[in-house]
């Protein structure tokens, strides 16, 4: 397989290959230590991570499996699920609960004499999209049951951190924390093309030799090149199942506009024109029959007249009546 010619200096941290290269390794776990301790930011302190098989199975035969993009625990034995999403999974919480039961139940220790005490489980799940549209800003969320009339944390040996890396914004000139510098070299680290100044600290001098793609070997130039392209396929599948969403949306919308509108218009004339209507009708009915009453009242007149005696011709200069009108009247 031939080499391709690779415009970045450094691994998109959202391909398979290159967060199990730099988070899912044991010559690179300094890497995941000091990611793990910054976003901890001193509640926890982790000094040592060892590797555990990140493939489970149930506990029978039909029972469904768990792959863990990394598992790993700490020296006080607390377990360690790092995941990355490129995508939203209509699931993926669920996803997060489900695999957090596989190292729960791996405590169990067979016998009598276990009084289940638990180790803390952390799940961490590093997304590249967002499921929270409430707040722009809020994109660190950590989750732990707790009690839903005080708010207070009901048992804190459960914990779910999830990133949404999206909405961190922050410029290089804006970063403070090691968290902050973390979170930047994630989400910027394939379009930089030499270290950040802002980013010196010696961990990061490791990162960004351990992200190189010009000193990968034939095996993981190969691996992570084929990693890339499932990365940009999946990114342009996504870009275009979202471009005719937007247009399906945007034709729906028109449709639905124009017969709204067409349903308003249709509407507003039958008002409009009953009202019109309405109002024309009863000035040519109050005229008729205003007209009507003065004909009525001419006529007595002219009735009486002709008692009297008075010609037609007297009685039409009188009442403006025809003496056609007048002379049927006799």
């Amino acid at each position: 397989m031939a080499l391709g010619n690779l415009d970045e200096r450094y691994v998109n941290f959202y391909t398979d290959f290159a967060f199990k290269k730099l988070f899912g390794t044991e010559v690179n776990k300094d890497l995941l230590i000091s990611f793990l301790n910054s976003m901890f930011d001193g509640k926890e302190v982790i000094r040592d991570l060892t590797y555990l098989n990140n493939e489970q199975l149930g506990t029978g035969e039909l029972d469904r499996k768990a792959v863990f993009d990394v598992y790993c625990e700490n020296e006080k034995g607390e377990k360690f699920l790092v995941e990355m999403q490129k995508a939203e999974q209509q699931f993926f919480k669920d996803r997060s609960v489900f695999y957090s039961t596989f190292p729960i139940r791996d405590q169990a220790i067979r016998g009598n004499s276990w009084d289940y005490n638990l180790k803390t489980v952390y799940t961490i799940g590093i997304l590249n999209f967002c499921f929270d549209d409430t707040d722009p800003e809020y994109f660190h969320h950590e989750v732990k049951l707790v009690d839903t009339k005080t708010g207070k944390v009901f048992y804190d040996k459960l914990v779910y951190v999830y990133l949404e890396m999206p909405k961190f914004t922050k410029t290089e000139s804006e970063l403070v924390t090691l968290f902050d510098k973390w979170l930047y070299a994630i989400r910027h680290l394939a379009t930089l093309f030499e270290r950040p100044a802002a980013l010196q600290e010696k961990v990061f001098q490791r990162l960004f030799e351990v992200a190189e793609i010009a000193k990968f070997n034939r095996q993981d130039r190969i691996g992570y090149e084929e990693s890339l392209k499932i990365y940009r396929d999946w990114y342009s599948i996504m870009t275009t199942a979202e471009k005719k969403g937007l247009d399906r949306g945007f034709e729906k919308g028109m449709k639905k506009g124009m017969r709204e509108g067409m349903k308003e218009g249709m509407r507003e004339g039958m008002e409009k024109g009953m009202k019109e209507g309405l109002e024309k009708g009863l000035k040519e009915g109050m005229k008729e029959g205003m007209e009507k009453g003065r004909f009525e009242e001419k006529r007595t007149i002219a009735m009486s007249m002709l008692h009297m005696g008075i010609t037609a011709e007297q009685i039409s200069v009188a009442t403006g009546l025809t003496i056609e009108d007048i002379k049927n009247m006799e």
